[in-house]
């Protein structure tokens, strides 16, 4: 999912938010790069959270950035690698209507269409999430509290026994490619744009990218609030069991 989603879903399993929520929840897309590929990142809460644990100290980070990937299973488990019946995660099952669609506006591979739709799709939830409240505001009020900033880079290098980490860097350079303002078809196209070039330089048709977003958001919205609060359930007893959170308190919590 987007950055936006990630902390709307960490709030509602949470039921508090806060600069080191909205960090963690964001936390294992900001790793991802040269240090560690996507699979590792998000296979590191753990390891983070033990360590914190330990120290006694960023715990609501900690908690927030275990929301969010595949060990233990957060968000991301259930929207890209499995949900229900499904052979893949809910984003993935609602991408199959947009796979030919995608390719073309993409301009990729069509062994690629199914993975960037369902890129799609998660940008379709991210403008449903965006026009719900503030999230956009909450992370880059985050990502301006240099002290925060700090005391996580310091924490980070010694969690993961990485001293070129280079967490503030990192914060920069995600603020450049998402949308951190409430979001359109259009903002999100053009950061998507980035992201291509970035990671693959392919230059997409924005436009029509803008179009399936708008297209995706449509998709979505019959059954996301579902999906959401089903999953809060599933990554709420997942990380009880994994010892991140003592207890739930809010069932089916509202975000903050």
């Amino acid at each position: 999912m987007y950055p936006q989603t990630h902390v709307y879903f960490a709030e509602m399993v949470l039921g508090c938010g806060g600069d080191d929520v909205v960090l963690g929840s964001v936390l294992p897309d900001m790793l991802t790069g040269s240090v560690f590929d996507h699979l590792e990142a998000h296979t590191k809460a753990m390891d983070i959270f033990s360590f914190l644990r330990k120290e006694k100290s960023l715990l609501g980070f900690g908690q927030a950035a275990a929301t969010h990937g595949f060990v233990p299973k957060g968000l991301d488990y259930y929207g890209d690698e499995k949900y229900l019946h499904f052979e893949k995660g809910y984003c993935f099952e609602k991408a199959r209507a947009l796979v030919e669609e995608t390719v073309a506006a993409c301009r990729i591979p069509p062994e690629m269409g199914w993975w960037k739709a369902h890129n799609i799709i998660e940008m379709g939830v991210e403008l449903l999430i965006s026009e719900r409240g503030a999230y956009g505001k909450k992370i880059k009020k985050a990502f301006f509290n240099e002290k925060l900033a700090l005391e996580v880079e310091n924490k980070l290098v010694r969690a993961l026994n990485k001293p070129d980490i280079g967490y503030s860097r990192r914060v920069k350079r995600f603020a450049e490619v998402v949308e951190l303002d409430v979001a359109t078809p259009a903002s999100l196209a053009a950061k998507y744009r980035l992201q291509m070039l970035y990671r693959h330089r392919i230059e997409i048709d924005v436009g029509e990218v803008a179009r399936l977003i708008d297209k995706a958001k449509n998709i979505v919205a019959a059954d996301v609030d579902e999906f959401f609060r089903h999953a809060c359930v599933l990554v709420a007893q997942n990380l009880k069991e994994a010892g991140v959170i003592d207890s739930w308190p809010v069932a089916a919590a509202a975000p903050v």
